[in-house]
């Protein structure tokens, strides 16, 4: 019999395997491509039709190999708050190199941290830059180092950018395991700030199918996209969302500055405190151009709530 033909659909790496990253590696799967997921320990459990790999792409050697024989790369790489200032810099030289000189795509996810405070005006693609905290300052200069790396030709490069994660698998946001594990089991719910305010939050699915189309469409190269997010809502009907999803109210503590309680320690509270501003204006996002451009619409947030109340039910009964 003739040797089978080799697989010719071109690589997705996948650097990161946070929430994102998993998220992302999965979806791609789906759609057909082969994809690896890097990761610094290259462990654990991977979806079917991804291969693992072990690399810290915070250094060159680790990085090229990460990205070796890879069409697209998609950079979901965070670290902790305390971390990101010095960490991040140096993955973004890595990563970048990595891709010049393979001559892979490199799609980043990116955060809201370069708008800055806004005074609750609506978020668009074309709202100015005006951070003034060291890490919404320090995610504007990496943006702006991918954005002259595919204006100049270095490399091609495309930003995604999200608001706050909120879905399966999501335990570190302020929608993750600070809410429902006490929703589910009659603990308290930290909530921040002020929360009447509008505030947007982002499925983790619709960030992978938003991550995933940017990957599969080149000509949306060059620029920052909003990943499809559902229409903002306040934290508190968010909270009546998931009061109806489990059937029982809600001991809802509100932190309206940052301190230590529950999960938020001293340090985190520290590195977290020049970003709490996010808590205390309207965070609205606007995600209609992608919607528009790519027509990929985001899950409504009732599907979210339910998919994330069935998730942390099982997650609890494992835990």
């Amino acid at each position: 019999m003739p040797a089978a033909a080799p697989d010719a659909r071109p690589l997705h790496a996948v650097l990161g395997s946070g929430p994102a990253g998993t998220a992302l590696a999965r979806e791609l799967a789906r759609r057909g491509h082969p994809v690896r997921l890097v990761d610094r320990k290259g462990e654990g459990p991977a979806p079917d039709g991804v291969r693992r790999l072990a690399a810290d792409v915070g250094t060159a050697d680790g990085a090229r190999a990460a990205v070796a024989g890879a069409a697209v790369v998609y950079h979901c790489v965070n670290v902790a708050y305390h971390l990101q200032v010095e960490v991040m810099p140096r993955v973004q030289e890595a990563v970048l190199a990595a891709v010049e000189a393979s001559g892979a795509r490199l799609v980043v996810l990116d955060t809201l941290y370069p708008y800055g405070r806004t005074g609750g005006a609506v978020m668009t693609e074309d709202t100015p830059w005006r951070a003034t905290g060291r890490k919404g300052r320090m995610r504007a200069d990496l943006d702006e180092g991918y954005l002259a790396a595919h204006r100049e030709g270095r490399a091609r490069v495309v930003l995604a950018r999200s608001a706050d994660f909120v879905g399966p698998g999501v335990l570190n946001s302020s929608l993750g395991a600070a809410v429902f594990p006490g929703a589910l089991t009659g603990g308290e719910v930290l909530a921040l700030g002020d929360i009447g305010l509008p505030h947007s939050c982002t499925a983790i699915g619709d960030v992978a199918a938003g991550l995933a189309t940017l990957g599969e469409r080149p000509d949306g190269d060059g620029r920052v996209w909003h990943l499809p997010t559902a229409p903002a809502v306040a934290t508190r009907d968010l909270h009546a969302l998931i009061e109806q999803r489990t059937g029982r109210p809600l001991n809802v503590v509100v932190l309206e500055e940052m301190r230590p309680f529950g999960p938020f320690d001293e340090r985190f509270v520290a590195e977290y405190a020049e970003m709490f501003y996010q808590h205390t204006e309207p965070q609205i996002m606007d995600s209609s151009a992608f919607e528009q451009a790519f027509g990929v619409r985001p899950a409504p947030l009732e599907e979210t709530v339910d998919a994330t109340v069935t998730w942390y039910e099982q997650w609890l009964s494992r835990v």
